[in-house]
């Protein structure tokens, strides 16, 4: 831990983890594996498990508002806990909290797939194409983990969606390593349903 890391943990004391990624590229099961391992979750169970995402999806409504509204103090009561936030809600976090970002990754033609999948289970139709889709989600990657690497008030761990379905446990132990918690590993892997892994590349 480099000086400025210990001096704002002692100013704006424990972590708040925070897993996020494209929707769609594991965040979810992320959730579930830390819930599973002992981790208190901010939730509030507004969005209920369906046929998307059939073990639940872990979520907080007034995530949402992070780019609409400046009272952010909410997050106050959130260190120590984990939330979900969307990629695209980062750059709204305020720097008065760190922030532990357990970083999901998944092949973009996978994401694509189960977001259009999504979409057509709720009638609606993507009015961008695939190509271009494609485009704008490498491109926003990019953006906010540079963002992420930049601000002192981050530090970052990516996983790779389709690694953990395949060794659970391996990223189990990352992951706790990386928050620097006593989680209970075997737990986490346990989380994990293979079965889940319905769009593959």
């Amino acid at each position: 831990m480099s000086l400025q890391q210990v001096y704002r943990r002692c100013r704006y004391g424990r972590p708040i983890v925070v897993v996020s990624g494209l929707p769609r590229s594991g965040t979810s099961m992320a959730m579930r594996m830390l819930a599973a391992g002992g981790m208190q979750l901010v939730v509030d169970g507004v969005r209920t498990a369906d046929e998307d995402n059939p073990a639940g999806y872990f979520e907080a409504e007034r995530v949402k508002d992070l780019g609409r509204h400046t009272d952010h103090n909410w997050l106050r009561a959130a260190r120590g806990q984990a939330v979900k936030i969307v990629s695209s809600l980062l750059e709204h976090l305020p720097d008065h909290n760190n922030y532990a970002v357990v970083f999901m990754n998944r092949n973009l033609q996978e994401v694509l797939a189960s977001q259009a999948k999504m979409l057509a289970r709720r009638g609606e139709d993507s009015q961008t194409s695939d190509e271009r889709l494609l485009e704008m989600f490498a491109a926003h990657l990019v953006r906010v983990k540079a963002m992420l690497r930049s601000r002192s008030h981050f530090s970052l761990c990516e996983i790779e969606y389709k690694d953990v379905v395949a060794d659970p446990l391996v990223h189990a132990r990352r992951i706790r390593a990386f928050l620097n918690q006593p989680l209970d590993v075997d737990a986490m892997a346990q989380a994990v349903d293979p079965r889940l892994h319905r769009n593959r590349v």
